[in-house]
């Protein structure tokens, strides 16, 4: 693995990763997608010759309802208008020089997330009432997370696939106050933000098919110095890649990790196993829809203006991961926010539901 310069001198042990500069230069969509293939290939192997991450653990987060259309990228023919999907954190441990770094990924604020426009206007819809009786919360991220013997205080990096739905306030705390006036104190309050600078930039000019999806409040006062504006593909730690997979937003990115099940990777480029191998999908549709489109995975299509990227983001993502070993024909791409079976979406159930996934031993700092 090529490793570069530290990113940022508040994290000395976070390095650029230059293996898929080459690929990624290519100007032409066709011949970029191949390159990336060939490269993710090649990155996937080197992450597995070099030492697993020392713990992971999926930290079940609330379950939310979302439009089957986007979920499958309208390839479903089912008239079930939404499907249940369920949102997970990945708390990953990295050996680093002796000492453990505790690194957090897409630690949602769920009920800050109701801000979000579209969820705002679902809830207003369907009533209070209802969204809270279709809605499933689990403990907070602090709470499973003591329960492991980490504090709060002992979190090192945040990062997220991408900032839809997302209120940074009560993670990093902010100078601007909650409508009653009260402060935002911070969650995790020595952990550094990870965070895309294309998308940090966008969210403060976001293009009108974004707009929806985005808590436009969502990272107002947070003090600028527990961010670390990223431009680059990452190494976390031993086994640990932070990749670019820009189009489901302009600064989407996935998390890789070497575990004892071999290379995983999260994000919510797609909702399913299936989104990444949708010819072995017994979900109505996708079998066909990607026969007639002559496409190897199936989109998250919420926000559709960078489509052809984020098709060219899960090719590279499906390149690095290993296969799951008791069901060869599907990737090890965790979905972020994962489609459960649900009596709301009758015949929508995936062909494999990863759930969770453990790894290691979780050690106190």
């Amino acid at each position: 693995m090529k490793l570069g310069e530290p990113v940022d001198a508040r994290v000395p042990w976070v390095r650029r990763v230059l293996d898929l500069d080459e690929a990624r230069a290519h100007t032409l969509a066709g011949v970029k997608v191949d390159a990336l293939r060939r490269a993710g290939l090649l990155l996937g192997d080197a992450l597995r010759e070099g030492p697993r991450v020392a713990a992971l653990r999926t930290l079940p987060i609330t379950t939310l309802l979302y439009p089957t259309a986007f979920a499958f990228n309208r390839a479903v023919p089912l008239a079930a208008p939404y499907v249940v999907m369920s949102h997970r954190c990945l708390f990953v441990q990295v050996e680093v020089e002796g000492e453990r770094k505790n690194i957090l990924f897409n630690p949602s604020d769920h009920r800050l997330s109701r801000a979000t426009p579209y969820f705002a206007r679902l809830i207003e819809t369907i009533g209070e009432r209802a969204s809270e009786l279709l809605v499933t919360e689990s403990e907070p991220v602090e709470a499973q997370l003591r329960k492991l013997g980490v504090e709060p205080e002992d979190i090192d990096l945040v990062a997220f696939d991408h900032f839809h739905t997302q209120d940074l306030r009560s993670l990093f705390g902010s100078s601007d106050p909650r409508p009653d006036g009260s402060s935002f104190p911070a969650r995790f309050p020595n952990a550094y933000l990870l965070a895309p600078k294309v998308e940090w930039e966008d969210w403060d000019a976001l293009h009108p098919m974004q707009t929806a999806w985005f808590v436009r409040d969502g990272k107002r006062g947070v003090p600028m110095e527990r961010v670390i504006l990223t431009e680059h593909d990452l190494w976390l730690g031993p086994g640990c890649l932070l990749l670019r997979t820009p189009g489901h937003t302009t600064g989407n990115q996935t998390l890789f990790a070497y575990t004892s099940r071999g290379v995983f990777g999260c994000s919510e480029n797609g909702t399913s196993a299936d989104s990444w191998a949708p010819y072995e999908s017994r979900i109505p549709g996708l079998r066909r829809y990607v026969r007639l489109f002559d496409a190897e995975v199936v989109l998250n299509s919420n926000t559709p203006e960078l489509g052809a990227e984020q098709y060219t983001s899960m090719i590279l993502e499906r390149s690095v991961v290993d296969r799951v070993a008791e069901n060869p024909a599907f990737v090890q791409m965790f979905p972020s926010s994962e489609v459960t079976p649900s009596l709301l979406s009758p015949g929508i159930r995936p062909s494999m539901i990863f759930g969770a996934i453990e790894s290691g031993e979780v050690r106190r700092r």
